[in-house]
């Protein structure tokens, strides 16, 4: 999926949560920059394709070892026994990635080095991923304004 929809559907579920945290814009912020992460091994993504996360993409082809469950599980036990605050949103917009890939055409292997594939019919960039786009940002126009309707 493109970046803006990942961005979308990371918002929506972090909206769905921020009213159970004590720092919803850090929440907020955290889980957005953790939902371009899985993209580091691609040289065509936002955040892959700076000079200096190159060394990424020698060590995990795109939709590898990074985009799986099994490393999400392991960076988030370490952020939670050494950065718990960090713990919850990481996962949050990490996961949100991963699920979102899992319903494209490419797919994701979600328990990496295991083979089995997690995929379905959405084309990157097709006229459904668009809708689907526009749907969650419907929806987090709504949940905002839910959630923060005390500002207005």
């Amino acid at each position: 999926m493109l970046i803006k929809t990942h961005i979308v559907i990371t918002l929506f579920f972090s909206l769905l949560l921020v009213s159970y945290v004590k720092s919803p814009i850090f929440f907020l912020v955290f889980a957005l920059f953790a939902t371009y992460l899985p993209d580091i091994d691609s040289k065509k993504s936002k955040i892959g394709n700076h000079i200096f996360l190159r060394p990424f993409q020698w060590f995990s082809r795109h939709r590898g070892m990074i985009h799986s469950f099994t490393f999400l599980f392991f960076l988030v036990f370490f952020l939670a026994l050494f950065f718990p605050i960090i713990a919850l949103p990481f996962f949050v917009g990490y996961s949100s990635h991963l699920l979102s890939d899992s319903f494209t055409l490419k797919g994701i292997k979600p328990f990496y080095p295991f083979k089995k594939a997690s995929s379905w019919k959405i084309r990157t960039g097709s006229i459904f991923e668009t809708n689907i786009f526009l749907f969650f940002l419907i929806a987090d126009i709504f949940l905002f304004i839910s959630k923060f309707s005390i500002i207005f």
